[in-house]
């Protein structure tokens, strides 16, 4: 009999995953493994933890639920702290499995630990994480159009969302048993504590997904005006929220495209509900040019390769991190995202142009910090929105954008400056 093994990464969830699925069909039984990447727990170049108390709480319930929902099923998920590349090897001698299912990811790091297994182990990656299928795509990766809308109109002219896949009903996996998730404590952290001002009280896992989507689309119906509400920054339900569950493959952007479409064909189709398809083409857009640019995402010149001197000094920096500017709207939302590792879209868009273009500081710093602290970080998007906001990436326009008519027109009243700022802001 043969034995997969079933390797977990940002694909945590049993709905809609294709790696699953090939496991089960090819293979008689499977072994689910979930592998914490040391090179991911320790501190970057500017001292800041690559993955900070908010996001690795986060994703801790991910795998709490991913493990509750695999016993259900029959089988159960082996936990390992280290090297992928090392300790994958050693799983599949001990269990005798035959090869290595997984998804695919699209930037260095985690190339790398692909490349250096796919030299000692057969191993067969899925796309998991994109919308449109790269298979259905019209150009040749390397030819995608560089400017999203052009992108767009082509993907939303000549290609097809693939449907979800349901969920396997039971797993026949060898006999092993299944380790305990680990807690904050055991990598050092201490646990979070809500902020009761955060927008909601982010929980990980497949079954907060789902349940969010329910309230946001079917209890509530915001889908349907989420075009006007989406700028908001106060409050659970001025935006889908869905990012978190999305960047740790809670639930997939094809399980949300299949119910927005059902969502139109039940309650309404308007321009909010296309939105959210538009927002989740934005997510494909940078997936794409993660692929196509590949290391040059990360580089001080971004895609376009046009030199700046862009400083970095630690104290300008610090005050920025610690929402000290003397720029209300820049320090309330990084207060936010300080407090509750979650921060608006608006809110991202004005502390990046100012970090970059009013203090002049290296962008990949506040890359860097965004990533140490966001429950919903996605090396793709991050670096994407970043290089995009620095002027190097994908849009031709250099955008800057002015704070102080920003806080005008989408904070007008103070409410959410007075929020987060220990003063009342005066209007």
């Amino acid at each position: 009999m043969s034995t997969a093994l079933l390797w977990f990464r940002n694909d945590l969830r049993l709905t809609d995953n294709l790696a699953l699925q090939a496991a089960l069909t090819q293979c008689d039984n499977i072994l689910p493994v979930y592998v914490f990447d040391e090179q991911w727990l320790v501190q970057d170049k500017y001292g800041f933890a690559r993955t900070g108390s908010f996001r690795l709480q986060f994703l801790l319930e991910s795998l709490q639920d991913l493990k509750s929902h695999l016993k259900e099923l029959g089988s159960d998920l082996l936990i390992r702290r280290g090297r992928p590349e090392q300790i994958i090897p050693a799983l599949m001698e001990e269990f005798e499995c035959s090869q290595v299912f997984c998804s695919k990811e699209y930037t260095d790091e985690e190339l790398k630990v692909e490349r250096a297994l796919a030299k000692k182990i057969k191993l067969s990656s899925f796309h998991n994480s994109t919308l449109i299928h790269p298979d259905d795509v019209v150009f040749d990766i390397e030819r995608m159009p560089e400017v999203f809308t052009a992108f767009r109109k082509k993907v939303e002219r000549y290609s097809k969302v693939r449907d979800a896949i349901p969920s396997p009903t039971s797993i026949a996996s060898v006999d092993f048993e299944g380790d305990q998730v680990p807690s904050l404590d055991d990598f050092g952290m201490e646990l979070i504590s809500n902020d009761e001002r955060g927008v909601l009280p982010f929980k990980g896992g497949a079954m907060e997904a789902w349940g969010r989507l329910d309230h946001y689309f079917w209890d509530t119906e915001c889908l349907s005006t989420y075009k006007e509400t989406r700028n908001g920054m106060i409050g659970a339900d001025y935006s889908s929220k869905f990012s978190p569950w999305l960047a740790n493959g809670c639930i997939s952007a094809r399980s949300i495209y299949q119910e927005v479409e059902k969502y139109e064909a039940e309650v309404e189709k308007n321009k909010s509900t296309y939105w959210l398809k538009f927002e989740l083409l934005w997510r494909d857009f940078f997936r794409y040019t993660a692929m196509r640019y590949g290391n040059r995402i990360f580089h001080a010149a971004g895609i376009k390769d046009q030199p700046r001197q862009w400083k970095y000094q630690p104290k300008v920096v610090r005050k920025w991190i610690e929402g000290e500017t003397g720029d209300a709207l820049v320090d309330a939302n990084m207060r936010e995202l300080k407090l509750t590792g979650f921060m608006s879209n608006r809110g991202r868009q004005n502390v990046a142009s100012y970090l970059v273009h009013r203090l002049k500081q290296d962008w990949r710093v506040g890359a860097a910090w965004f990533e140490s602290m966001l429950i919903d970080y996605d090396v793709c998007n991050n670096y994407g929105n970043w290089i995009y906001a620095a002027g190097v990436g994908n849009d031709p326009r250099d955008r800057v954008f002015n704070t102080q008519r920003q806080a005008h027109m989408y904070d007008k009243d103070g409410a959410y400056r007075n929020l987060w700022l220990s003063k009342q802001v005066k209007m």
